[in-house]
């Protein structure tokens, strides 16, 4: 774990800086303590990341639940009754990788993926402008279009255009070209610029500037800045933490609860996974099911000690990738790197600009969603790009869950049609020599109830006095309802002076009997022939 330390430990401390403002900003925005957090924050990062399979991965509280979260604490009473809901959580989640649930996150189309990398991208980008302009009024890490201040993701740009703040505006500036700086020119220069990362050197640079200003008409507001809890000592300190109410785990809303923190925040954790493991320059395959387990022990930890439900977020995963990080020391010791400016120097984290960070998330969303990528989707075509626009929109425009969810919807329907699309093929042959047309059917490897509209098109559409030959000899899969239609088609095809012939691996029929029969008997071949393999092996 320690092999490529000189790698991880620069990727740490930028996980660090973009994690700060989103774990305060998650917390305030769902309703709950700010500590709360941090203390998600640190979990994640220190016990999900020491279980987890993933190597680039970082866990710590998601925007996605924010709105559970928020709704969840009102419900219950308390947030030390929604703690119990958390606990549960992470129980119902262990027992989802005991029972292998974590191969769903494999079955989200590839374009609805990358649509959610790209959308999360210009969701970072759209919130940050008001930040970094020092237009404050919404939290850090509300990624919803409908925002906790009742406007929306573009009414608080324009309300920041109207209300820029002079002093964080130019140091957001000032960081940006930090950032662009080293990352295009200096960090090619030397190593010493590999091994200090810009969004330190921007930060360091950011704390100068509000020390320097203080007195002047530059001077950056408290609203502006980070806001950490800052304890008086030890016993306050420890004050923070909060701890379940056990008295009411015999509540059923406290129980559907867990379930639904369960539910949501297994699934955003399998679609980030999925992200992640796309956007590894290794290209390294993170166990799903032991991610679940992972996940499940650090929720029931979180929620144990006063901590907001945790998963693997997309944003601080992305920042780590693009930072060089190798292995998942990184994402260790960004926690450890959490807990101890939390105990240590909490003062100093207070005089971080918010604008400053806002500068160091515009270049993670800027890399998740560049311009060359929508040209790569579009080259692709429209069965990739559509879902691929529909969830970047969905996201944009809803949240991260409804916009991956409208995104799969017209993924399947994509499906539906090719399925519909490319369940035969038809090869018009020459006429023979009683002067009937040949045609014949090749059916696909596998033919569903999906297919039936396409093929009883085709079936109705022959001209009379027809040789038909259908041919099923690759075809592994031929559903119920296809073969009534066949049988039904038999029938009738007489009335149309229609003749068939059935080719299969078992040779030719002519005009059979029962299609229904020639298939089933089919059927029970290729099964004795499967179990004779079966029992050879």
């Amino acid at each position: 774990m320690f092999k490529h330390i000189k790698n991880d430990l620069p990727a740490s401390v930028v996980v660090f800086f973009v994690a700060i403002p989103l774990c305060l900003g998650i917390a305030l925005a769902s309703g709950a303590p700010l500590f709360s957090g941090l203390i998600a924050g640190i979990v994640g990062g220190i016990v999900v990341g020491a279980i987890s399979g993933s190597h680039i991965g970082v866990s710590g509280p998601a925007a996605g639940l924010t709105a559970i979260v928020f709704s969840a604490i009102a419900t219950l009473g308390s947030f030390e009754n929604f703690l119990v809901a958390v606990v549960l959580g992470g129980v119902i989640q262990i027992a989802f990788g005991v029972l292998r649930a974590g191969i769903i996150g494999y079955y989200f189309p590839s374009s609805v993926i990358k649509g959610m990398l790209t959308g999360i991208g210009i969701i970072i980008i759209l919130k940050q402008i008001p930040h970094f302009f020092g237009y404050d009024a919404d939290p850090e890490g509300d990624f919803a279009f409908i925002q906790v201040d009742e406007g929306n993701t573009f009414s608080s740009i324009i309300n920041a255009f109207g209300n820029i703040s002079l002093g964080p505006t130019i140091i957001a500036m000032a960081g940006l070209a930090i950032l662009v700086l080293w990352e295009q020119v200096l960090s090619k220069k030397a190593k010493i610029f590999q091994l200090i990362q810009g969004p330190l050197v921007a930060v360091v640079v950011g704390i100068l500037f509000y020390l320097f200003t203080r007195d002047t008409s530059l001077a950056i507001s408290a609203d502006h800045l980070v806001t950490v809890p800052v304890p008086e000592d030890a016993t306050s300190f420890f004050a923070q933490f909060r701890f379940p109410n056990f008295a009411v785990i015999g509540s059923t809303e406290v129980w559907v609860t867990g379930f639904t923190i369960a539910l949501v925040a297994s699934l955003e954790t399998l679609l980030c996974v999925e992200a992640t493991d796309k956007l590894d320059p290794e290209k390294r395959i993170t166990p799903t099911n032991r991610e679940l387990l992972a996940q499940g022990a650090g929720n029931m930890l979180s929620g144990f000690i006063g901590g907001l439900p945790v998963t693997q977020v997309i944003v601080r995963s992305s920042a780590n990738i693009q930072s060089g990080a190798k292995t998942k020391m990184s994402a260790i010791l960004h926690g450890f790197l959490l807990l101890i400016s939390v105990i240590l120097i909490p003062t100093i984290l207070n005089m971080i600009p918010l604008s400053v960070l806002a500068a160091i998330l515009f270049l993670v969303g800027y890399k998740l969603a560049k311009p060359s990528l929508f040209k790569q989707m579009f080259k692709l075509g429209w069965k990739q790009f559509i879902p691929f626009m529909v969830t970047i929109l969905g996201i944009v425009f809803t949240d991260l869950l409804i916009g991956i969810g409208m995104g799969l919807v017209v993924g399947i329907f994509v499906i539906l049609i090719k399925s519909y699309q490319n369940s035969h093929f038809l090869h018009i042959k020459d006429k023979s020599d009683d002067g009937r047309h040949r045609i014949q059917m090749t059916l696909a490897e596998e033919v569903t109830f999906f297919n039936k509209a396409a093929i009883l098109r085709e079936l109705d559409q022959l001209p009379e006095k027809t040789y038909l030959e259908l041919d099923v000899t690759n075809t592994t899969y031929l559903d119920n309802d296809v073969i009534e239609i066949f049988e039904d088609f038999r029938k009738t095809a007489g009335n149309r002076d229609i003749h068939i012939k059935l080719i299969s691996e078992h040779g030719e029929i002519d005009n059979p009997h029962s299609v229904t029969e020639f298939f089933r008997m089919r059927s029970k071949s290729r099964d004795l022939k499967d179990k004779m393999t079966a029992s050879t092996d």
